[in-house]
């Protein structure tokens, strides 16, 4: 099946690799330095002697790790405590240490504002910067630059790179193996045959893949010390299933998530987000990028998708973001001015529910309006849209639900810190019952449900948030990609179009005030067939500015 997917899209000097230390005892040569027995935190020096080779020869002694030889400066690259540093200081002769400095490329970096809106920035004070926590990013490649390169701790974080919109075919082991060719690590039971594919160039060349990643998880800091990203401490596996133009096929889709599955365990993925869609064209169950996506949530992957720029009508969720299992994401934007909250609103573009099946989309909304990230000068977006690009060397503007999307994955990776052990429908519930809803002044819901869902999402809540048990109640997926089960949400509609929501009780539910905002509609399902309700409803809800009077 080759059905076309559209992107969704509207309108320097890193930090030094910090590897595991192991400290060495010094076998000849003198007395040893500190040694093993200390266990003061390590930092990056330059040691400089009258050869690298001596550099490296006493920083062996010290106890400390070699990690780069300067031979142009007679000097090597050191990770060494004070006690080590201490040592190397004392000794006679010519040697000097330097503590490492920090280095920027030229050029401003750009004030993204989005982690202050939502509050990651103030996690990222307390040291929740999603350590570790490793998030898949299927789309059209990834530009590497030192925001996306290194995380907040310096560490490498692009564990992985996987393109699957090139050719892939069956080979056995006296395939040629030459520096060009990727094997991947699929081995069949019963044979040594694995699957090849040829990377040779994982480049972003339209732009999009490396925007949301920036948005995601941009690890450069701000004049005023705050990190672009919001998650600036997580992995990156990078995945391409897009051309340049930013279309792709449903083959090339299932064929990277198939690979992110295969994978998850060795890369630790956590994480996958989906920044792309298509029109819906049967049953979520009937879809295979959908029975692919339903697959990566049930092997315990926190799927987050884009809810789509059809917007603002209902029903115009689009797929994979009609999955009832996943987050789906809806786009606000704060009008141009970050720091006043009155004018904030839905983004006129931000795709609405019902779902067909009466699910609740998008779950919750996030900054989605003329989103600043990274992306490569040369890259197709920029190359048709120069007039996006931005004062600040190698940014871009977009607006789009996959930048909200991107925001909202780099949410869970500050979750997945706090809490290891979330699942990824306790991630969701937590998400969803610590999202802040729209409110006219007059304290009735500034949206439908249908539009802004639980509401905006906001970090801090989130990592405090203990709810669990408030997601995909009632379902299972495992019998929905099994064609035993399938289910219907709690939306109905009248016979004007009027779309409304039953509660736990079969009653309706008003549309203004709270009733909606309980945990008891994020998600649960009903046997298809049994739980659409058809009758008297309220009005789709009326637009007005987000936060207004709050």
């Amino acid at each position: 099946m080759h059905q076309r997917l559209e992107k969704q899209q509207a309108t320097g000097l890193g930090a030094l690799l910090l590897l595991p230390v192991f400290l060495l005892l010094a076998t000849s040569g003198g007395p040893p330095g500190p040694g093993i027995e200390s266990a003061a935190t390590p930092s990056s020096y330059i040691v400089q002697a009258a050869s690298a080779a001596e550099a490296e020869r006493l920083v062996v002694r010290a106890g400390g790790e070699v990690t780069a030889t300067l031979t142009i400066i007679n000097a090597v690259g050191a990770n060494l405590n004070e006690e080590q540093v201490a040592w190397l200081r004392s000794r006679a002769g010519r040697i000097k240490v330097y503590a490492d400095a920090t280095l920027n490329v030229s050029g401003a970096v750009a004030e993204t504002d989005y982690p202050t809106l939502i509050g990651a920035a103030t996690l990222h004070e307390q040291g929740i910067t999603g350590n570790n926590i490793t998030i898949a990013v299927l789309d059209t490649g990834l530009w590497q630059t030192r925001a996306t390169k290194y995380s907040a701790r310096g560490r490498r974080r692009i564990l992985a790179q996987y393109d699957a919109t090139l050719t892939l075919r069956y080979c056995s082991d006296d395939c040629d193996d030459d520096d060009d060719d990727y094997y991947d690590d699929y081995d069949d039971d019963d044979d040594d045959e694995s699957w090849f594919a040829s990377s040779r160039d994982l480049e972003d060349w339209n732009g999009h893949g490396t925007h949301i990643t920036s948005i995601m998880m941009s690890s450069d800091r701000t004049a005023a010390g705050r990190y672009q990203g919001v998650a600036p401490g997580a992995n990156v596996v990078a995945v391409r299933a897009f051309e340049a133009d930013g279309s792709g096929t449903y083959l090339n889709v299932i064929k990277a998530l198939q690979w992110i599955l295969m994978h998850r365990r060795q890369y630790g993925i956590r994480i996958l987000n989906l920044s792309f869609g298509a029109s819906p064209a049967s049953h979520y169950w009937d879809d295979p990028v959908n029975q692919a996506v339903m697959a990566a949530w049930r092997s315990g992957i926190v799927v987050v998708a884009a809810a789509g720029n059809n917007g603002p009508g209902p029903m115009s969720i689009g797929v994979p973001g009609n999955v009832p299992y996943v987050i789906t994401v809806g786009a606000m934007t704060d009008s141009y001015t970050p720091d006043d909250p009155g004018d904030d609103r839905l983004a006129t573009f931000s795709a609405a529910g019902p779902t067909f099946e009466g699910f609740v989309k998008p779950e919750l909304v996030a900054p989605g309006g003329h989103m600043l990230g990274q992306m490569p000068a040369y890259a197709w977006l920029p190359l048709k849209y120069p007039e996006h690009i931005q004062p600040e060397d190698e940014y871009f503007r977009m607006s789009g639900t996959s930048q909200s999307a991107a925001v909202v994955s780099g949410v869970l990776a500050l979750m997945l810190e706090a809490d290891p052990w979330l699942s990824p429908d306790d991630a969701k519930c937590r998400l969803l019952a610590s999202a802040r809803a729209a409110m006219r002044g007059d304290g009735i819901v500034a949206y439908s449900v249908f539009q802004q869902g639980a509401g905006l999402v906001d970090a801090v809540a989130a990592v405090g948030e203990t709810t669990l048990d408030c997601a995909n109640r009632g379902m299972k997926v495992y019998l929905d990609l099994w064609g035993y089960r399938h289910y219907a949400g709690p939306a109905g509609v009248d016979a004007d179009g009027n779309y409304y929501l039953v509660g736990d009780n079969g009653e309706e539910l008003p549309g203004s005030g709270f009733e909606w905002t309980q945990g008891s509609l994020w998600g649960e399902g009903v046997l298809w067939g049994e739980g659409v309700l058809w009758g008297e409803g309220v009005l789709w809800g009326e637009a007005a500015l987000w936060g207004e009077g709050a």
